[in-house]
């Protein structure tokens, strides 16, 4: 880790004193709390080593609001938080040294500020099974890393989004460096394995809250917890500012439930036209990160291009490193995989402008990727073919636009797919995400199908968007915006100094209690309810 600053590590210290002045009201407002009588005595455990280590990002502040409602309901909550208990964790992943240790000190001081003492469960090292087990391990290439199983756990793929994440890639180097951090990973899994199997068998909670559930430490945790038939929810940002998913399933690939009204009303139709409106300008953020402060029409000479072919095509990727592409590699290997086929695709249809677009995410400062689109552009001399243009993940040239100008618009498994149904364009997946498990676009079952597919659609004369289509995706947005996105903005503000990064707000803990979003977070840990707003 690079040293900081001392006006960072000032500013750094003013923040995270703000953070614990209120974390200290709050926990004196519920510590006068009578007990209920009807809550029980089964605790609710509260888990997320994979969001923070010395700043307040949105998931560890979602944590910890989760944990309030719960207890403000009267349940018992414990916070299980991460004690030097990894030989390397994902977020201490140091890219220009992958031999650095986790920077566990920041770490444990900022999370003994979060979490009330007496409500806490340390996780350390079993160091004895990681010596024993890492005999077993060493030599290893990545391929037989990642089908490593320990007592019945698929450790190696549990941990191989994380590895991915945290190198930035998807295709992974095999060399000593890379097989030594997976193997810090793998052993850590296998000592948290151990760690939670007595907690939980100790505890036996009603329930357990992890971040995302992708991560290997939430992983393992989850696997360990539905092994026991103990509820899990997981959590992750929602697509509002300061706004939160909690799912019973993968928070990254919730199901969203339409309802049985067949159609919006005008004032829901109305208050989504206006977050369009803001989207369809790039006026929107995730994650706290804003991809674009404003978007820019089409240049004239792409539509001078455009002029001289029979059609266009937009071609929109992903973040190949991406948690969502857990769920997505279903007809293809990964997205590269897809790629490839359509460098195919493209020689094939000379008649035919193919504007691919990188994913703005793909070059966001500290997050950058290190097996980019734009690599896969060049590598494979792209540039000088006559009937494909790219944009790379800085260009703020507006996708919408593009999408209106195209015939046909095809994605891996990126959101805008969704949008694009609504602007009335076909859209052809190749990969899955949460919203093709209802009509919203067109997902076929095999790689042969896709590949068909997208023949017949580029040829086609008369290609149109299925009724149901735009109606599900218009209910579908409007679903995750409105109902599943949980409003937590009552509670939380955007850091001043730290982008991504938030502070609480000085709110009175009591709101706690009527909140809607809290209401509706509480009765979806306690009674297993939807996670959905009325």
């Amino acid at each position: 880790m690079k040293l900081k600053a001392p006006s960072n590590r000032l500013r750094d210290a003013r923040a995270n004193a703000r953070v614990r002045r209120q974390v200290d009201h709050v926990e004196s407002y519920l510590s006068s709390l009578q007990p209920r009588a009807d809550a029980g005595d089964d605790p609710v455990l509260f888990f997320n080593a994979s969001t923070r280590i010395h700043r307040l990002s949105l998931n560890a502040a979602f944590g910890l609001l989760a944990s309030w409602a719960t207890r403000i309901g009267g349940v018992p909550t414990w916070n299980v938080y991460c004690h030097q208990g990894m030989q390397q964790c994902i977020l201490g992943t140091n890219l220009q040294d992958l031999t650095a240790a986790p920077p566990c000190s920041r770490c444990i001081q900022f999370g003994t500020g979060l979490f009330q003492q007496d409500r806490t469960i340390s996780l350390t090292m079993n160091l004895r099974l990681i010596k024993a087990l890492r005999e077993e391990l060493s030599g290893q290439s990545l391929e037989s890393l990642s089908e490593w199983e320990y007592e019945g756990l698929p450790l190696g793929q549990l941990c191989l989004p994380g590895l991915r994440w945290a190198l930035r890639r998807h295709h992974l180097p095999d060399n000593a460096s890379v097989q030594e951090l997976y193997r810090k990973y793998l052993l850590s899994a296998a000592s948290l394995s151990e760690s939670f199997t007595e907690i939980l068998q100790k505890r036996r909670p009603r329930a357990l809250v992890v971040f995302n559930g992708i991560f290997y430490p939430e992983a393992v945790a989850r696997h360990v917890a539905l092994r026991m038939n103990i509820p899990v929810v997981t959590h992750e940002v929602g697509l509002r500012p300061m706004s939160a998913f909690f799912s019973h399933e993968h928070a990254t690939f919730r199901q969203v439930d339409l309802g049985n009204d067949s159609e919006l009303t005008p004032d829901q139709d109305h208050e989504l036209e206006k977050v369009l409106a803001d989207r369809f300008k790039g006026r929107f953020s995730m994650a706290g990160v804003r991809f674009w402060e404003e978007m820019e029409n089409l240049p004239g000479w792409l539509l001078e291009k455009m002029s001289h072919f029979r059609q266009t095509v937009s071609v929109f990727a992903n973040v190949v490193f991406d948690t969502s592409q857990v769920h997505a590699n279903v007809l293809f290997d990964d997205m590269f995989d897809w790629l490839d086929e359509m460098r195919g695709v493209f020689e094939n249809h000379p008649e035919t402008l193919f504007v691919l677009r990188a994913h703005p995410d793909e070059d966001r400062p500290g997050k950058r990727s290190r097996e980019s689109v734009a690599d896969w552009v060049g590598t494979n001399q792209l540039q000088g073919r006559n009937n494909v243009v790219f944009f790379g993940a800085p260009d703020r040239v507006s996708s919408y636009d593009l999408i209106r100008r195209s015939k046909l618009v095809l994605i891996y498994n990126s959101s805008i797919g969704l949008e694009a149904s609504i602007l009335g364009k076909p859209v052809l997946s190749a990969g899955r995400a949460r919203f093709t498990r209802t009509p919203t676009v067109y997902l076929p079952d095999t790689r042969q199908a896709y590949l068909e597919s997208l023949r017949r659609f580029i040829t086609s004369d008369d290609l149109e968007v299925p009724a149901d289509f735009i109606h599900n995706a218009r209910k579908i947005l409007y679903v995750e915006l409105f109902r599943a996105s949980l409003d937590l903005s009552a509670f939380l503000r955007p850091s001043r100094s730290a982008p991504g990064m938030v502070d609480f707000s000085k709110f009175d803990p009591a709101t706690i209690e009527h909140d809607a979003s809290m209401q509706v977070i509480k009765s979806g840990i306690i009674r297993g309810a939807p996670f959905l707003l009325q």
